[in-house]
């Protein structure tokens, strides 16, 4: 059977999904997740004219020429705090002692810090040795934003700072998408759990922990973690009980075409339909999408190397789908760090970091690079693109480079 060109092969495993719908769920709920409406502001920060400083505010008028050896002496009226409701108005040759966040007193239109004036003993009245200009450490109604303005965008991913903004505004609630509840099942005879004793010919069981993990940074909710022998009937039982408690059921291992290769059999057996079977990929050539009923299977490579990279194109898109989100990395332009051979009919995707060149392109620095490694990821910057129809690359030679850092989102059907 050919094997799929990766464009190809994302797009089809995307149309297996389709967004959730939006729920409203409390502020600290939200965290996490993606926004499914637009937010506008429903009311202006600050909300009305504040003092930026402790000092006294004042008729900025009245300090024109004031000095430590002439001071300007202003009677002082009243005390404001934070939260206060100005009773009274400021009148010619008057100040009011101001604390930061207070409203000013109708009549003011600077604020003198207090390091900048001295009180009279009683408190009545206030020498100020600065002349300060109308405005001064003044805090305008809307300065940080407007009643109605444009705060966030449908798929704006909802971060400490987001929520902090959104209770500012009042609000004890938000629309966004659910997280993808997410089963992972791990399958192979040579596995054994963590914590046990392993002899030299077997493996722990790292990609349960490995493929969480990324499935909970692309905002997933991992709710099982199973595994299961290379054994038609355990891995059907598995399958059958886990399929139907998830939106998205990964699988690591079983995945190619070797005797004891069985996912892709037992889910036709199952009745999945498949949308990806085999890419033109490497690592993660295997890789295959299917849906078993209402769920969606994504079959990884049991290689944690492979795993890594097929989860990351195809169980990462279909997660971020399902919260209503496409997602698009960065992407620079970088010479290779060294000459590399690769298979013409694949697309290699190899872990890179960048290193910075006066006056040049970035250097990408390959790292090395195996289906079955595992520390190559670490500090890993992005992903080196070595295109089909080429099976040579010399030391120095143009690449696309794409970044895991900073990658934007883009919403799909935003709640009116």
């Amino acid at each position: 059977m050919p094997l799929t060109p990766l464009d190809s092969a994302r797009q089809a495993a995307l149309d297996a999904i389709a967004p959730a719908a939006p729920e409203r769920v409390p502020l600290l709920d939200a965290q996490g997740r993606f926004l499914a409406a637009p937010v506008t502001a429903s009311r202006s920060l600050p909300g009305c004219d504040n003092s930026a400083m402790d000092g006294w505010a004042v008729r900025a008028e009245e300090t024109q020429g004031a000095s430590r050896d002439r001071p300007a002496r202003l009677c002082v009226t009243s005390t404001l705090f934070a939260g206060a409701l100005p009773s009274t108005p400021l009148r010619p040759g008057e100040a009011a002692r101001v604390f930061t966040g207070a409203p000013l007193p109708p009549g003011a239109d600077a604020v003198v810090r207090q390091e900048a004036a001295r009180a009279a003993e009683d408190g009545a009245c206030v020498d100020v040795f600065i002349t300060v200009p109308p405005g001064n450490d003044i805090r305008r109604t809307g300065e940080e934003v407007l009643t109605g303005t444009p705060l966030f965008d449908a798929g704006q991913r909802v971060g400490a700072a987001v929520l902090g903004v959104l209770a500012s505004m009042g609000a004890t609630d938000v629309w966004v998408r659910p997280m993808p509840r997410v089963a992972v099942l791990a399958t192979g005879d040579e596995l054994v759990p963590p914590g046990t004793p392993a002899l030299p010919h077997q493996v722990y069981e790292s990609n349960l922990v490995l493929v969480a993990a990324l499935a909970r940074e692309a905002g997933a909710d991992v709710r099982q973690l199973a595994r299961a022998r290379d054994d038609e009937r355990a891995l059907r039982d598995a399958l059958t009980r886990l399929a139907p408690q998830v939106d998205v059921l990964i699988t690591t291992g079983g995945a190619s075409v070797g005797d004891k290769d069985l996912v892709k059999r037992v889910l036709a057996a199952l009745g999945a339909r498949f949308f990806v079977d085999g890419v033109a990929l490497k690592p993660g050539k295997p890789v295959a999408v299917a849906r078993l009923g209402d769920t969606s299977v994504v079959v990884l490579p049991g290689n944690p190397g492979a795993a890594t990279v097929a989860f990351d194109q195809f169980a990462r898109p279909l997660l971020l789908k399902h919260q209503g989100v496409l997602e698009t990395r960065r992407r620079v332009r970088a010479h290779l760090s060294e000459a590399r051979h690769k298979q013409a009919g694949l697309t290699y995707l190899i872990t890179t970091t960048l290193e910075a060149r006066d006056g040049l392109a970035p250097r990408a620095v390959l790292r090395p690079q195996g289906a079955g490694q595992i520390l190559q990821n670490v500090h890993g910057e992005g992903w080196a693109l070595l295109p089909p129809g080429r099976a040579d690359f010399a030391e120095d030679d143009p690449v696309d480079v794409e970044l895991f850092d900073r990658p934007t989102f883009t919403p799909l059907g935003a709640l009116a």
